[in-house]
């Protein structure tokens, strides 16, 4: 059977494979034989991005939809769905406790929510869409990596149109 999966996790806790897909499922694989083992409903449009939060008793997803699910990561339950954001989600990342999820999609902000109630905490504007959002391993500071567009005039350069990545910090 061929996969079509945007992300793939390990829950590091388990032998399984966790595949976001095109059809809006989380597929749970076993490794190493990578059968597939279940297919669980997320989203209404694909499933972009899945991160599991440090004590990997819960995991996030976000999908086209727009929607940020949060699981219980035994039981494979949708905890609670919040959508505060207009295009699709494409990268999320948990703090260090846990206690904060990030998540950055089309629209030019990320959205800091209380990962237990999905209250927004914060919202980050950027000048381009955020391809990656990460935070300090022990601090809450988020790092997230946007596409910034600069026109250049180099004298031998016919591309005057280059992108330059840029990577920024932001602090609660």
């Amino acid at each position: 059977k061929q996969w079509y999966q945007r992300r793939v996790r390990g829950n590091h806790s388990d032998a399984h494979f966790y595949l976001t897909s095109g059809n809006g499922a989380i597929h749970v694989m076993d490794y190493p034989s990578l059968q597939p083992l279940l297919q669980v409903p997320a989203h209404t449009a694909h499933c972009i991005c899945l991160k599991f939060s440090p004590d990997k008793e819960h995991f996030a997803t976000g999908g086209a939809d727009a929607l940020i699910n949060i699981w219980d990561a035994k039981e494979l339950v949708c905890l609670r769905s919040y959508s505060r954001l207009e295009w699709p989600i494409r990268t999320l990342s948990f703090n260090h406790d846990g206690k904060m999820l990030a998540a950055g999609s089309e629209d030019l902000v990320i959205d800091v929510a209380q990962t237990s109630t999905g209250e927004k905490l914060a919202t980050i504007s950027c000048n381009t869409f955020p391809f990656c959002v990460a935070w300090h391993p022990s601090q809450n500071i988020l790092a997230f990596v946007t596409d910034d567009k600069s026109k250049h005039t180099e004298k031998h350069s016919r591309d005057t149109d280059k992108s330059t990545g840029c990577v920024k910090l932001y602090g609660l």
